[in-house]
């Protein structure tokens, strides 16, 4: 589980630092929308979740494969 959840931490960093690069944040702080604001940030959020499983899951598939 240790690695599962070190492996989910760096995926979480990583689509962070990716929606970042491409102004995903700006968007999300500069959103000219009041009512849209926290469905922007929950897509934000579940994003950047994903990526985070996404590389949990990858690095437990291939430490079984190993």
């Amino acid at each position: 589980m240790r690695t599962f959840f070190w492996w989910a931490g760096m995926g979480s960093l990583t689509t962070l630092a990716v929606l970042m690069v491409q102004g995903g944040v700006r968007d999300l702080l500069y959103d000219s929308h009041p009512t849209g604001s926290a469905e922007a940030l929950l897509s934000f959020s579940l994003t950047i979740l994903g990526g985070g499983m996404l590389a949990g899951c990858l690095a437990l598939i291939m430490i079984r494969l190993r």
